[in-house]
This record gives structure tokens, sequence and C-alpha cells, in this order.
């Protein structure tokens, strides 16, 4: 049977472990968008362009990923699986669905897979579903001690 001190610290090795991964799947995911940004930037002069939204993407995903690794707080990774889910979920909707432009947005429908795309996909899916494991991980609570409870001094 483990003693409370090692449990703690393999929750801490875990944790550490945990951030490092999911900040990984997020830093692959900026690469590989800030790689591909400037050929996709044509698509819609007069709009946002999707080389600017690979940009953003990319940007997000940086921001998460080193708000992660400073905070490793729950806040942190559900902005984890926000980023990463949200990437995954419209490299899925664009590849098999064919969504017309709409406002300043460009129609992105793009019905093949090649290894950047499929690359970013799974680190995009990892660190969703990591992130989403930090998430849910208990996590030890630091207790302040109550004014009251403090043993009296006497002077």
């Amino acid at each position: 049977m483990r003693g409370r001190a090692e449990m703690k610290s393999s929750s801490g090795v875990m944790d550490i472990v945990l951030r490092l991964l999911v900040a990984g799947a997020l830093a692959i995911d900026a690469v590989v968008h800030l790689q591909l940004a400037s050929y996709y930037q044509t698509a819609v002069p007069a709009g946002i362009g999707q080389g600017n939204l690979f940009r953003i993407e990319a940007t997000v995903a940086i921001l998460v990923g080193l708000y992660l690794l400073l905070r490793g707080s729950r806040p942190a990774y559900a902005a984890a699986v926000l980023a990463a889910g949200g990437g995954v979920l419209v490299v899925l909707l664009y590849r098999y669905v064919n969504v017309p432009a709409f406002g300043p947005f460009p129609a992105m429908y793009e019905p093949v897979w090649y290894f950047q795309k499929s690359l970013s996909a799974v680190a995009e899916a990892a660190g969703a579903i990591l992130a989403l494991i930090g998430f849910v991980w208990p996590r030890r609570r630091v207790r302040k001690p109550h004014p009251r409870s403090a043993p009296a001094t006497r002077g």
C-alpha cells in the first residue's frame, strides 16, 4: 500500500506529464497551421481568409499551451479541450461537409487527407482527449488554516 506522500508525488508527476503531452499536441497543431497558412490565404481576398484563420488557430494553440504549462488548472485544461477539440471538429467538418462561405468566412471544403492535415488532426484529437482527462482528474486541495483554528499564542 502506498503512502500519502508517494501518492501526492505520483499525482504531481502525472500532472506534469499530462501538461507536457497536451502542450506538445497544441504545439504540433500550431506549427502545422503556421506552415500551411500562406498556401491558403488566397482563398477569399475580401474576407478573413483561410490563411488568417490558420494563423488565429496557431496563435490560440500557442497561448493555450503556454497557459496550461504555467497554470495546470482546471480552466487551463478546459481551454485546451476547447482549442484542440474545436480544431479537430472543424477539420472533420470541412473534410466531410461542403459548408458554403458565410459572412467573412470562406468555404473551406477539402475532401482529401494529406500528411500535415492528418498530423494536425491526430494531434488535436489526442490533445483534446488528454486535456479532458486533465480537466476531470482529481486535484489535491491546498487548504489554508482557518484563523480561529490556529493555536493561540501567549505573550
